[in-house]
């Protein structure tokens, strides 16, 4: 009786680590294709506020001389939101604020602009995806730490070092969203 019980329990406690080790995998993995998402996500509100800076274009476009090159960016910018990675994504964020600002200068100096309701109404929808961007960028890093966290942490991290899971990507941009960019001409 005695030769059955040792076997039995070793087995119960082999059976117990793997359901131990694919539960944490499978938790890397969840946390891991959240954070694709939520990286998927800013790429769509990037394109979406990129398109809606070239609407505003559209309509500063009788009351100010825009450079070539603005439209130019606004266009590159868009075409490579899509194969951007995280990495990109701040340079990206950056550039279009950039852009974004100028714009709201160009409103400054045509007050009778800022009462067109397109105008309005676009920059009440560009603020909205300012919004929405700020929301997935949190939800983007707040996974990054879960994840990040497990990875480091014990017993997790020796399910990351089997499974040769690394660090994800913080996301960091230079200023704060809400932030409004300095505007020079």
């Amino acid at each position: 009786m005695m030769e059955l019980i040792l076997p039995g329990i070793i087995i119960l406690l082999l059976v117990v680590l793997v359901i131990w080790f694919i539960s944490l995998y499978n938790r890397f993995y969840a946390l891991k294709n959240s954070y694709e998402a939520t990286l998927g996500q800013i790429k769509v509100a990037l394109k979406k506020r990129l398109d809606m800076i070239d609407q505003l274009l559209g309509a500063v476009k009788s009351y100010a001389a825009f450079e070539k090159e603005t439209f130019e960016r606004v266009t590159a910018m868009r075409a490579s939101v899509g194969s951007a990675g995280a990495a990109d994504i701040a340079g990206l964020e950056a550039e279009s604020r950039t852009i974004l600002g100028r714009l709201f200068a160009v409103m400054e100096n045509y007050p009778e602009l800022k009462t067109q309701a397109t105008v309005s109404e676009l920059m009440g929808a560009v603020k909205n995806v300012e919004d929405e961007i700020a929301r997935q960028r949190y939800t983007c890093n707040n996974i990054a730490e879960q994840f990040n966290t497990m990875v480091d942490t014990i017993p997790s991290n020796l399910v990351a070092g089997i499974a040769g899971l690394s660090k994800l990507q913080y996301l960091e941009f230079e200023e704060e969203i809400s932030k409004r960019p300095e505007i020079s001409f």
